[in-house]
Order: structure tokens, then sequence, then C-alpha cells
């Protein structure tokens, strides 16, 4: 089973570009408001993420023809997961869909696969005799709003350094 590309607005970084590291930050969520004798209340207005690819590579990402004017769809390779002692979950966000979610199954020191149907945004695993826990893990799908790629180009060693900053919408 190969494994897919980082894809953003329907382009596929290629391995030229470099091997891209990925980093999902939480933006927003819950923030602590302080009420008149100093006790703290959490409250979430809202909740989206922050998403920085980078890379080194012989060639640089091809990104450059993208309208970066409107949304676009970006597609990560860095796993998301939820771990659980139950076989339900409930998926945040919108997996790949090119890439099917998994689970695996805590039996003793080892994770073992086991199956998972997904619908909607339910999981629910299929149970292992002594399993003590399951995870769910997916790739995430994000619209996001980005600005052109960063780059930079070493003539000495022909490596073309990137990275672009992305927002969730």
């Amino acid at each position: 089973m190969s494994l897919p590309m980082v894809m953003l607005g329907g382009v596929p970084l290629l391995l030229a570009a470099g091997s891209v590291s990925q980093s999902i930050t939480p933006l927003g969520g819950p923030e602590i408001i302080r009420l008149s004798g100093g006790v703290g209340v959490p409250m979430t207005h809202w909740q989206r993420s922050a998403i920085s690819l980078s890379a080194s590579g012989w060639m640089p990402p091809g990104l450059d023809g993208l309208d970066y004017t409107q949304p676009l769809e970006l597609r990560c390779t860095k796993h998301l997961s939820i771990v659980s002692t139950s076989t339900s979950f409930v998926i945040t966000g919108t997996p790949r869909p090119d890439f099917a979610p998994w689970a695996l199954a805590l039996v003793g020191k080892e994770w073992v696969e086991t199956p998972v149907v997904l619908t909607g945004s339910d999981a629910e695993v299929t149970p292992v005799p002594g399993a003590s826990a399951y995870q769910v893990c997916w790739m995430p799908v994000f619209i996001v709003s980005a600005k052109r790629p960063q780059g930079d180009m070493d003539p000495s060693s022909n490596a073309h350094g990137w990275q672009i900053n992305c927002e969730e919408l």
C-alpha cells in the first residue's frame, strides 16, 4: 500500500520538491474569560487550524500557478487520531477521500490493526479480544487560505527550500 502525497489546490507535492514537513496548530478554541471575582471560565467561540508545509529538494514545489485569492483544498498526510477504550468514535474534521481512516487495537503492549467502518463522521471499530484501548487514525483534508510560498535556492547544492503557511477557513 503506497501512501498518498500532500496536495494543495490539486497539485501533488512531489518528492523532487523535498519530503514535506507538516505542522498543524490550533487556532481559536478555548480561552479563559475572567469574571469580576477573578474566577476563570473557559469559553469557545470557534476552532480552526493553521497548517505549515515546508521542504527542500532539487526542484521547487510547482505551486506558483495556484489562485491564492480563492479557497484551496489541502490534503495532508500528517495523521490525526483519537484513542479510547470504546469502539465507537466521532472523527473531527474531514478525512482524505483517497485514503481511508484505519484503526488499531492495543493488545498487551502491541498495537494491532483492526477493521473500522466509517458512516459520515462516526467510526465503529471491530472489537479485538483482550484489547485495552483502540485508536482511529486519518489523514485530514482542509479548505484553506494561503499566500504564495516563500522560497530560497542554494546554487552550490542546487537545493530549493520552500515554506507555505495556510489557515483553515
